[in-house]
């Protein structure tokens, strides 16, 4: 049930990374972007729900698209 849960906060995670990069995408890129990146930044950030709560998550998984989004920009998107 983790996974899935990260993979519905990564759409929404992908949608807002993409807003507060100022970023305009197609909508398959911005979900599957925002699905990976939950899936990085949530994993990585799984502790912090144990003390946190899901907000955390939520935190995780934006600053995970955040970054796959960039990493994309700079090195793929050439």
């Amino acid at each position: 049930m983790g996974v899935i849960w990260l993979v519905i906060i990564g759409a929404a995670a992908g949608f807002l990374a993409t807003r507060l990069m100022k970023l305009e995408m197609q909508i398959i890129p911005t979900i599957a972007i925002g699905i990976a990146g939950a899936l990085i930044g949530g994993l990585v950030l799984r502790f912090l729900l144990s003390v946190m709560g899901a907000f955390a998550g939520l935190i995780g998984a934006v600053l995970g698209a955040m970054l796959l989004i960039w990493l994309w920009q700079t090195y793929i998107q050439k």
